[in-house]
């Protein structure tokens, strides 16, 4: 399936919006939340021009469940170590086993389930605290209601990880076709939300 100029358009508006927060939307956060945020907006910057240049074979890579992993992993550390302190050396450690684990199955080659089964943790504990702790802060008070952009945002990326590593591992949730219509702007919704999230 060859990618479409639309395609190609939405993946670079979400590329653009991803380095314009990269350059200006996050200098008031601290040292740690600065270099996930920019970890999981340049990993959307990279994985979208690859997806522009090279088309849908990029996806074939067995590296593609190890860029998208990034996302949520350094995304929701940024959360947890902002908003959550009592809990930052317990999720950096989870994330970091987790991205490692993900990582160790792809250098070795493992099949089976076990591979799924560890990103599906991953993405799904990373995905559910990018998603409800945005719902949680703004129901204490602690952030303004255009901070659910970022759990929305997330939960938008979170889905896009899911369909591409369940159709990486050959069990698809949708079909291959289906998933690759979606896929562009699914990213740039969620990139969009993440971003006004952010910064307003």
């Amino acid at each position: 399936m060859k990618i479409s100029p639309l395609d190609r358009i939405l993946l670079l508006l979400m590329s653009l919006l991803s380095a314009w927060q990269v350059a200006i939307g996050i200098n008031d956060f601290d040292t740690l939340p600065i270099i996930a945020y920019t970890i999981g907006f340049g990993t959307l910057i990279i994985a979208g021009l690859l997806i522009i240049i090279l088309g849908w074979e990029f996806l074939e890579s067995p590296f593609v469940v190890v860029i998208s992993s990034l996302i949520p992993a350094s995304l929701s550390l940024g959360l947890a170590w902002e908003y959550l302190p009592d809990i930052r050396i317990f999720y950096l450690s989870f994330v970091s086993i987790g991205f490692l684990a993900i990582l160790a199955t792809r250098l070795t080659g493992t099949t089976r389930n076990f591979p799924l089964i560890i990103v599906t943790i991953a993405h799904g504990v990373e995905g559910l605290l990018i998603s409800l702790l945005p719902i949680w802060l703004v129901t204490k008070g602690l952030v303004s209601v255009s901070f659910l952009l970022v759990g929305f945002g997330g939960a938008l990326s979170g889905l896009s990880g899911l369909l591409l590593t369940f159709m990486k591992f050959n069990k698809p949730i949708l079909k291959r076709s289906l998933t690759l219509h979606i896929l562009p702007g699914l990213l740039l919704v969620s990139t969009a939300a993440l971003v006004a999230g952010f910064s307003f």
